[in-house]
């Protein structure tokens, strides 16, 4: 259930800190994405072999490779999302990443929460098989297979990110297979979906909070 106002008010000072690492629970009409592929249908790779992901996997790699297939329709709020993929295969030194980027269109600072689902960090696809976490952080997932041995867990409290004007915040996310998943990274398409609650920094105590969702699909092949 999304955060009432009062939830936006309280927790609104985290929005200077820096996000921490924690633990308490675990965290839970498309325009179609145009990206370059050569032969294999892999983005920059035409070097394949037939180990188990249908015959497309790069040679070389610990698992299959990810390219964006779709993103959802812009959210009724004053933001532009944006998801781009960063390293587009599995392999023995890294999982598959992705970049979210979140523009702030309006005229006036925002504050947008919650801190880290707005980046789909802690967040499962529709169909918990994968999951998305912050970039540049180790996990217990076995390495070239990165399916996670044990579920992740994140803290409860409400966090906020200031965005100023015109500006843009960005993150990276690395990409595993769920623990409750099958198997390493699974091939298919993957979607995922995450709640952006937007509120004037200015007017946080008379403004009432603008809510809407936004999401994409990966392809793992």
């Amino acid at each position: 259930m999304s955060p009432t106002r009062r939830s936006l008010l309280r927790f609104s000072g985290l929005a200077a800190t820096g996000l921490l690492a924690g633990c308490v629970s675990n965290g839970a009409s498309p325009n179609t994405t145009d990206t370059t592929t050569t032969d294999g249908g892999l983005p920059g790779s035409n070097n394949t072999t037939g180990n188990g992901a249908g015959g497309t996997r790069p040679t070389g790699t610990g698992g299959p490779g990810l390219s964006l297939h779709s993103t959802d329709e812009q959210p009724n709020l004053p933001l532009e999302l944006a998801v781009k993929v960063t390293h587009d295969v599995a392999t023995d030194d890294a999982p598959p990443q992705l970049k979210v980027t979140l523009t702030n269109t309006s005229d006036e600072q925002l504050m947008v929460g919650e801190g880290r689902a707005i980046f789909f960090q802690y967040k499962t696809d529709d169909d918990r098989q994968l999951m998305l976490l912050p970039a540049a952080e180790e996990y217990d997932a076995e390495p070239g297979c990165w399916r996670l041995n044990e579920p992740i867990a994140v803290t409860e409290e409400y966090r906020m990110r200031t965005v100023d004007p015109g500006t843009s915040i960005s993150e990276k996310i690395d990409l595993y297979g769920a623990p409750e998943g099958d198997g390493c990274l699974p091939v298919g398409n993957f979607h995922f979906t995450t709640t952006y609650n937007v509120v004037p920094t200015e007017s946080m105590e008379t403004a009432e909070q603008k809510s809407d969702a936004w999401g994409f699909t990966v392809t793992l092949e």
